[in-house]
């Protein structure tokens, strides 16, 4: 990024009245594979996202915790959380690490609220505070926790493991995947296997008020208008 474009996004982003930025990171990097090539790529690139992250004075960039490929899950978080705390340590800024949670398919960390947690506890205490946890609605229902029948029971049980102070950012997806079937499948707002009434619980939780909201909802041959679609259901459903 040249520093033209560094300074012509942050007057746009004034102009536009964007509050809160966030950015993906890459799906090919994964801190947790036993493969050293592998390992040191990824470390260069979710390095290289943090960077251009602080560069922006974006808010979060949220990552996927990785697969443990070898099938030894431990040692897969261990050494995942080992490198996003080097990462941490060797780019100081603002920009906090959200983990996303994952609907478990494959060989893939973070559909447990434990694992997450214990990637935050790995963490030096020096960096800690910047990590935190992107809650994507979809893939905690597919992990098999039951948003549809108790909302406030998976709420609480992301409290009690997690903390909701961890919270940074949510992914509103209703899920084509059944519950605990690992299938990682998003659908629009209240045509998934969540239904209107969860996203009632979540955008009326006063726990929650001050989380910003993103979509990931399936786009078609027309983003903008779908995007629109999916925001004035949520709204509908916050009351507003």
């Amino acid at each position: 990024m040249t520093a033209d474009a560094v300074l012509e996004f942050g007057r746009a982003r004034r102009e536009a009245g964007i509050v809160v930025a966030a950015s993906h990171d890459s799906y090919l990097i994964n801190l947790a594979t036993p493969d050293r090539l592998l390992r040191d790529k990824s470390v260069r690139a979710f390095r290289a996202e943090l960077e251009r992250c602080e560069r922006l004075g974006l808010e979060f960039l949220v990552t996927h915790p990785g697969n443990a490929t070898a099938g030894n899950r431990e040692t897969a978080l261990r050494q995942n959380a080992e490198l996003i705390g080097q990462v941490l340590q060797d780019v100081p800024g603002r920009t906090r690490v959200l983990i996303e949670t994952t609907a478990g398919s494959g060989s893939s960390l973070g559909c447990r609220f434990e694992e997450i947690a214990a990637l935050i506890d790995g963490q030096p205490p020096e960096v800690r505070e910047r990590l935190g946890v992107c809650f994507d609605t979809a893939h905690v229902f597919a992990a098999g926790y039951d948003l549809r029948g108790d909302y406030d029971a998976v709420v609480e049980s992301f409290d009690e493991v997690i903390g909701l102070g961890r919270l940074g950012l949510i992914h509103c997806n209703d899920s084509l995947g059944a519950l605990g079937s690992r299938r990682d499948r998003h659908a629009d707002i209240g045509d998934g296997e969540l239904g209107e009434g969860v996203f009632r619980d979540l955008m009326q939780d006063p726990r929650l008020r001050t989380v910003p909201r993103v979509l990931e909802t399936p786009k078609g041959g027309d983003p903008i208008g779908a995007d629109r679609r999916n925001l004035a259901t949520l709204r509908r459903l916050a009351g507003s």
